[in-house]
């Protein structure tokens, strides 16, 4: 089961099989900079540029709380769609309690989806309920949102055991005349694979009920050659497979952070931003959206 919000403007949104490709634990393709085969396209395809920051909760490589700084970092990204992981609602002292989701929309001028994994009682009676997960922000329309359940290992109950729960987002947007489905997600960060594995399958099976180009980008807590991560490659590809290294963000030796796209999306152009406003670097990607004709 998941949470549902949807918002539709003039047309219903059709949700169709997305083809899955169970690989072996290869690294994964890349994405082609040429026109998708069979695409077949009268009209013209629609850039988007597309990003995603773990931001720490507002806190920098250095600890300190400056929200102002990941606000700033994200700005210089100039990403119409970007995804967030560690985002604080209200969370508690580290970050202030602020609503760090809402907060970032209105120093950016973007629109908000905030896909909470946790949400817990306030700290005291009648203040806010403090909450915890990912975030959408987008210059564009939002015509629909979801926040789906996926296998999770929960840090907030002793001795958890792995169960389904919310925090993977999912934000269809319209961009000059064209839908995409956007996926947020922030996977567990244990050595043990499996829980990952099981994430893995579960967002499939999510991007499946979906048609139309696709995007999914998060912190990953593994590197795109992982074993557990072998089944994206196919429906998915790597935006950027020589993007460098992500985490952490100081001499980073880890490439953890993804944007990946289904294939009628292509990649024109990657980059991992360097900052220290957290403790992972950002990646931004160029993409084109390609429409067929009717």
């Amino acid at each position: 089961m998941h949470r549902k919000i949807r918002r539709f403007s003039g047309r219903t949104l059709i949700a169709a099989a997305l083809t899955a490709a169970a690989l072996g634990a290869v690294p994964p393709p890349a994405a082609s900079a040429a026109e998708p085969a069979g695409a077949g396209s009268a009209a013209p395809s629609v850039p988007l540029r597309v990003a995603t920051y773990n931001i720490h909760a507002g806190a920098g490589e250095d600890g300190v709380f400056d929200l102002d700084r990941t606000a700033g970092a994200i700005r210089d990204l100039h990403a119409d769609v970007i995804g967030l992981e560690e985002v604080d609602v209200h969370w508690g002292a580290r970050s202030d309690f602020a609503d760090e989701a809402q907060e970032l929309a209105e120093r950016l001028h973007m629109r908000a989806y905030f896909a909470p994994i946790y949400d817990l009682p306030p700290a005291s009676e009648g203040e806010q309920r403090r909450q915890y997960g990912v975030a959408v922000l987008s210059r564009y329309p939002v015509i629909a949102v979801e926040n789906h359940e996926i296998t999770r290992l929960s840090t907030q109950v002793p001795d958890p055991v792995p169960a389904p729960a919310p925090g993977f987002a999912e934000v269809t947007v319209q961009v000059r005349g064209t839908f995409v489905h956007v996926y947020a997600t922030h996977l567990d960060y244990r050595s043990d694979p499996s829980v990952r594995r099981a994430q893995v399958d579960d967002m499939l099976g999510i991007l499946a009920e979906d048609r139309g180009p696709k995007v999914l980008v998060g912190d990953f807590n593994a590197e795109p050659s992982a074993p557990e991560l072998a089944k994206l490659w196919g429906p998915l590809t790597d935006a950027a497979p020589q993007g460098g290294t992500t985490y952490p963000a100081v001499d980073p030796v880890k490439r953890i952070d993804l944007v990946t796209v289904s294939p009628d999306v292509t990649v024109t152009g990657a980059r991992v931003a360097q900052t220290a406003a957290s403790d992972h670097r950002p990646v931004v990607a160029d993409l084109l959206l390609h429409r067929r004709g009717r």
